[in-house]
């Protein structure tokens, strides 16, 4: 329903009011900034004097007038210093101040592997804000392993393998801290991921991971896509290229064709983890690797013609 404010003869009609920018559910910095900026300037469009760059900047206890617009056209990179600044002017309490910290160092690190380091810390600290806060149940959080729970798993199909921890840690190429994996072997054992023969001291794979899981919140779903992600870019400088496959292709394709093909990329992992786990059954390997597979939107929706 529309309302009406008179001011000095000057009649303004204002929208519904529409909801506040949520931090959480931006992965740009900037266009949360200009989104922010844009509903406060809806906010106050009938008063005497409606929100303004300068008017942030106010807030910010900044003296350029224009600082916020220079930011979001990415004229400017925002400092430590000036995070905070922007902060208060945002109105973020210190938990929104610590994510927002993490989304501007993200968003204006250029060095691919730095990136996505930044990229993996911001969604695991969102992950376990959304489990303070009671959005995420811990028992949710718990269903999710991390990639080194994925790879201990996958590690009782390899041949010869020793589950000590030092042996573990060299293993791994120390890439997880002991404490680490003592704390993740120690849960798969118990929830029975993992199984001990009394005998032998053979660990094997015990249930599925991830068994009755179905309703997994995209924020954890996010957090272990973004470590097994990290791994691969950390494979790209680290690992020797006869040891690595890795290839890529950009292609415009038709919504159909997209869909086609995720459906195809879908298939080829069932059928490849089904096959897998058939011959593991058989004998043991000698490595475990990691297959990821990504197909994302590089554009936007073509609009010519509609």
């Amino acid at each position: 329903m529309k309302t009406a404010v008179e001011n000095k003869n000057v009649q303004y009609s204002l929208l519904p009011e529409s909801p506040a920018p949520q931090l959480a559910t931006y992965s740009d910095f900037r266009q949360y900034l200009k989104d922010f900026y844009e509903f406060k300037r809806r906010e106050t469009a009938g008063d005497l004097r409606p929100y303004s760059y300068a008017t942030f900047s106010a807030s910010a206890d900044i003296r350029s007038p224009n600082y916020l617009k220079m930011i979001i056209e990415g004229q400017r990179n925002l400092s430590g210093e000036m995070v905070k600044k922007f902060a208060k002017a945002l109105g973020l309490n210190k938990d929104d101040t610590e994510e927002f910290a993490a989304l501007v160092l993200y968003g204006q690190c250029t060095d691919p592997l730095e990136r996505n380091q930044h990229l993996k810390a911001l969604s695991e600290l969102r992950a376990l804000r959304q489990l303070k806060s009671g959005e995420i149940k811990a028992d949710a959080f718990e269903k999710v392993p991390n990639w080194i729970t994925w790879v201990l798993y996958a590690l009782a199909d390899q041949k010869d393998a020793i589950f000590d921890y030092d042996r573990l840690f060299e293993i791994l190429k120390g890439k997880a801290l002991k404490d680490d994996i003592r704390r993740s072997l120690g849960r798969m054992v118990q929830s029975g991921d993992l199984t001990i023969n009394p005998e032998t001291g053979e660990i094997d794979k015990g249930r599925e991971l991830m068994s009755g899981s179905e309703d997994i919140p995209v924020a954890l779903v996010r957090k272990l896509q973004s470590e097994l992600i990290y791994l691969a870019l950390e494979a790209l400088y680290q690992e020797d290229p006869h040891d690595r496959e890795f290839g890529a292709m950009t292609v415009a394709l038709t919504e159909e064709e997209f869909e086609q093909f995720k459906f195809e990329l879908r298939q080829f992992r069932k059928r490849w983890v089904k096959d897998i786990s058939v011959r593991r059954k058989q004998a043991k390997g000698d490595r475990v690797f990691q297959l990821n597979i990504q197909l994302f939107p590089l554009t936007r929706r073509s609009t010519m013609g509609q």
